[in-house]
């Protein structure tokens, strides 16, 4: 297994993995493109991967976030996870959030934190057992456009 920063060329199997509709290539928009762009420009975000045998099986968009809590420390915000459906049970979510929560203890961050759909009790309990705890309730404020 390789955990690594994804590629350009990986982004149709990125954008893959994040419809989880099956399908093994997903299409580039100008948007995802401008998306990808901004995230591989910034050294503040990492969209990441977990290659198996040359394929992308798992993947992750981490965002180190600056503030003054923690001690001044940074936080890391885990967004898109996910695990090619074939592969899920093997493990495979387990270790790609370690690798990443150990990316972000390497970076400094005093704290790793996500959300997660209120419906996904699974996920919910994958979360759990990873020691993450129900501190807050989330709010999200869709804007049009």
């Amino acid at each position: 297994m390789i955990f690594r920063v994804a590629t350009r060329e990986e982004l149709p199997f990125v954008l893959a993995l994040l419809a989880d509709d099956g399908t093994e290539r997903a299409v580039v928009t100008e948007a995802h493109e401008r998306a990808f762009a901004a995230i591989e420009s910034d050294a503040r975000n990492e969209m990441l991967v977990l290659v198996d045998d040359d394929r992308i099986v798992g993947c992750l968009q981490l965002t180190y976030v600056p503030g003054l809590g923690q001690g001044g420390r940074d936080r890391a915000l885990v967004e898109a996870v996910r695990i090619r459906a074939d592969r899920r049970g093997d493990g495979l979510g387990a270790e790609l959030m370690g690798l990443a929560v150990a990316r972000a203890r390497d970076r400094g961050c005093g704290l790793v934190q996500l959300t997660s759909n209120k419906q996904r009790g699974d996920a919910h309990r994958f979360y759990e057992r990873l020691g993450f705890a129900r501190s807050h309730e989330g709010f999200k404020l869709h804007l049009p456009g």
